[in-house]
């Protein structure tokens, strides 16, 4: 990777120079917090063994040399060398030439619109139980587009926790393990009803926000109720690219949600819409229409504007051209990024049934899972 390396600033900065391309600073103090050696990582679960206050804070660099793709450095509080690879300085150098965009989205996710519905990700249950190369590359759509299908499940009751533990776990809420979406007499829910419901994020009343949801069909033999999915971020996207006054006013100021429809439930929550992290990455989207309270955290002079951010977002949600619709059969279910994904249905009456049951497993199991699985493969 690097042909070249200097140690520049009196010891305070390394300089590695690749064969093309810009060079890569790193300071002496990152480049010691970061080694990977047995005094400062346990070999076993490679967790740091040293605090920051274990660094000397005038930390530098007596010597470095490249060495076969690895670069060797001794720093001044200790005799020992340390190794580095060179591609992992590479892939984690933070030294960038170009600032970031004013609004960005992390390369591992990529926004679609209604033309995903002909390539949804969507897998056999079995298939997804008994194959890892399947379970692997469903796993990689889901985690890329926030949203994926399973099909030729069981139909019985609860086999969406099935589902669930092929990559995480559940978190149980005032809801249950999981919950029954039918409908129901004096419903604590609208989900519970027969209505059309708006696209929406589920339970943003809630600290934290449930980051996964899964949908698993039992029955569904009503006329109409056909899911309907909608990509969050490409809905920011375009927002930011007609409106980026109003898309900042979405995310500098909190929304308000609030759910009080059970009985010793009092939920309430304050956060943006539309969240990005300091630097500009978009993280996650608030948007519940059933579920907003009063807004109440705007200013006088930016509520106007706020609002009509709101209802552009909102009609983008609802724009054909953004959706991807599907009517689950029994045994199929999606699976969906909740701090993502938006997702709807349309109204459904007559003398047939629908019957779904939903749970909340956590996102960071599926990362976690398929991140496992690809080092493994990328080892094998």
């Amino acid at each position: 990777m690097f042909t070249s390396i200097t140690v520049e600033n009196e010891g305070d900065v390394l300089v590695c120079r690749p064969a093309t391309g810009q060079p890569m600073r790193f300071h002496a103090m990152w480049l010691r917090d970061n080694a990977n050696d047995e005094a400062t990582r346990s070999s076993q679960n490679g967790q740091r063994l040293i605090t920051l206050a274990d660094i000397p804070s005038d930390i530098a660099i007596q010597s470095a040399s490249l060495e076969d793709g690895s670069i060797a450095i001794r720093f001044t509080d200790r005799d020992e060398t340390v190794s580095y690879d060179g591609d992992w300085l590479a892939t984690h150098c933070y030294d960038r030439q170009d600032p970031r965009p004013d609004l960005w989205i992390a390369e591992e996710s990529e926004t679609w619109d209604q033309s995903l519905g002909n390539s949804l990700p969507s897998a056999d249950f079995t298939s997804l139980h008994e194959d890892s190369d399947t379970l692997l590359t469903w796993l990689q759509g889901l985690n890329r587009h926030g949203v994926a299908k399973v099909t030729g499940g069981p139909v019985q009751s609860g086999a969406l926790m099935d589902v669930a533990a092929l990559f995480g776990y559940v978190r149980e809420t005032n809801y249950g393990k999981w919950f029954e979406v039918r409908t129901e007499v004096n419903p604590v829910n609208l989900a519970y009803t027969g209505l059309g419901l708006q696209g929406h994020t589920d339970n943003p009343y809630r600290d934290p926000t449930p980051t996964m949801q899964i949908l698993y069909c039992l029955e569904n033999s009503a006329e109409g109720g056909d899911s309907i999915v909608v990509d969050g971020f490409r809905c920011a996207e375009k927002l930011h690219q007609e409106n980026p006054e109003g898309f900042d006013l979405l995310r500098k100021y909190c929304a308000r949600f609030s759910y009080e429809g059970s009985s010793g439930v009092a939920l309430h929550s304050r956060r943006p819409m539309l969240e990005c992290t300091p630097d500009g990455e978009l993280v996650a989207v608030r948007f519940n229409n059933r579920s907003a309270a009063a807004f109440t955290d705007i200013p006088f002079d930016d509520m106007d504007g706020f609002y009509k951010a709101y209802r552009r977002f909102g009609e983008l949600v609802e724009d054909p051209a953004m959706q991807v619709s599907f009517k689950l059969e029994p045994g199929e279910c999606f699976i969906l990024d909740n701090t993502r994904v938006l997702h709807a249905r349309t109204g459904y009456s007559g003398d047939g049934t629908r019957w779904l049951q939903g749970c909340y497993p956590d996102r960071d199991g599926m990362k976690s899972t398929l991140a496992a699985m690809s080092s493994a493969r990328a080892a094998s």
